[in-house]
């Protein structure tokens, strides 16, 4: 299984209209996932497909990269794994000190 990244979509674009993008390029694609924020559900711009075999996953890469859909053209490449983001180190503390000590003379 060899997951592509399609980047450029339009953001009105639907994980049907993506299949179909490929099926038109004589590709059949086994899922397809177009990435959407979180908050407002719109589309991000870009999305993933999975293709089982290898080499329809070359041949969808040199039909499909740069190819229009709705009037962009898209940018079709395999997958990265994505980078590890390093924590920055240091840094916190800070804040309001609690003294949760022993006195007993409060007022």
């Amino acid at each position: 299984m060899t997951k592509l990244f399609v980047g450029n979509l339009p953001y009105k674009a639907t994980e049907a209209d993506l299949q179909a993008f490929f099926e038109e390029a004589g590709v059949h694609v086994d899922s397809v996932n177009i990435l959407r924020d979180r908050f407002s559900g719109e589309a991000r711009g870009f999305g993933f497909v999975e293709i089982s075999d290898d080499n329809l996953a070359n041949q969808a890469v040199q039909a499909c990269n740069g190819r229009a859909l709705m009037g962009r053209a898209l940018v079709v490449n395999e997958a990265r794994p994505p980078e590890r983001r390093e924590r920055p180190q240091g840094g916190g503390g800070g804040g309001r000190q609690r003294d949760f000590g022993g006195s007993k003379n409060r007022w």
